[in-house]
């Protein structure tokens, strides 16, 4: 991160991740709040291109905002519509005060760490060593997840559906 539009983008998509995740914890409204973790994965892409991790940036669009913030819409979607909303809970301030020990833990840490640039050899061929692994080596495991994923959702589609199998076939 040498030039300046790279380190301002930085700081912008810092901020709007930032942002956005506090969002996803303020927030009373279920479905704002799952709107608000894509803004924060796709804030973290943003992260990712300006640090140079191509790659990286490109399986979080795919996997965090592609499936599992479209899985958290499919949950939400078929839960019952009284489950939707954020409710005060006896749990505030316990959770309250673990978010602060884990805030206080990361200042600590990122103040503690020396931050200092180390050379490194550079990750040319990792999208290439990467994609020939997934239709080489391990193809049948992709495969094989894809087809388990397909199947769970087909069943939360028949679970449901406002009648059963059963009901069609008379």
């Amino acid at each position: 991160m040498e030039d300046t539009g790279t380190v301002v983008a930085f700081w912008i998509f810092a901020a709007i991740t930032v942002g956005a995740a506090i969002g996803v914890a303020a927030v009373r409204n279920l479905i704002h709040s799952v709107a608000l973790l894509i803004v924060t994965f796709a804030g973290l892409a943003g992260l990712y291109i300006t640090l140079s991790a191509d790659f990286i940036a490109v399986v979080q669009v795919l996997i965090y905002i592609g499936a599992i913030a479209i899985l958290i819409i499919f949950a939400i979607v078929l839960t019952p519509r009284a489950g939707r909303h954020n409710q005060e809970s006896f749990m505030l301030l316990p959770a309250l005060a673990l978010a602060a020990l884990v805030a206080g833990t990361m200042i600590f840490v990122a103040f503690d760490t020396n931050w200092g640039a180390q050379r490194s050899e550079g990750f040319e061929g990792t999208a290439t060593a990467i994609g020939d692994l997934l239709l080489d080596r391990y193809a049948l495991p992709f495969e094989i997840a894809s087809v388990l994923l397909l199947s769970a959702i087909v069943g939360a589609i028949l679970l449901v559906r406002p009648e059963g199998p059963e009901e069609e076939a008379e």
